[in-house]
């Protein structure tokens, strides 16, 4: 390992990424998910009851999460705290008037909604979609926007809720 590895301090790092990339590409693919997804899972702990948390923890325990996708989830309660995680993240991407990221936590969060979301998860799923509906629109995402609005008006239960 001498030249693949440099101690400093008390941290060991990768001499080039190269060596880094090389040893990532060793662990078979699924497993690359789980662990992407394990991980993101553990840093989302940082976060509980933490509504001002950085903006930095949240997004790279989200982008995690999303590295490892729904594929990944090994405790089906999972799916809905991902889906959840990526709505926060998505709101507060829009905060940052950044609705291509926020977009793009939106869509992710809509993957991991299992069967019947609409009827388990009616308040999240509502959110989600319309959110990414108003992503889709302020970025110019017509195909996009038509889909997500016609899965709402579809499956929203309140006339206010179509809107």
């Amino acid at each position: 390992a001498e030249g693949l590895v440099d101690k400093i301090d008390d941290q060991y790092r990768f001499a080039h990424d190269r060596i880094q990339e090389a040893a990532y590409n060793t662990i078979p693919a699924h497993k690359r998910c789980v662990i992407h997804f394990n991980y993101g899972f553990e840093l989302s702990s940082l976060l509980i009851g933490e509504e001002d948390a950085s903006a930095s923890v949240l997004f790279t325990a989200v982008n995690q999460l999303n590295l490892g996708g729904p594929h990944a989830v090994q405790d089906k309660r999972k799916y809905v705290t991902a889906a959840r995680l990526n709505l926060r993240a998505g709101k507060k991407a829009m905060e940052m008037s950044d609705y291509e990221t926020a977009y793009s936590y939106f869509d992710c969060g809509i993957s991991f909604l299992r069967k019947k979301h609409w009827e388990e998860h009616y308040t999240l799923s509502l959110e989600m979609f319309s959110l990414a509906a108003r992503c889709a629109h302020t970025n110019g995402d017509h195909t996009s926007l038509k889909l997500l609005i016609a899965e709402v008006v579809t499956k929203a239960h309140f006339f206010e809720d179509k809107l």
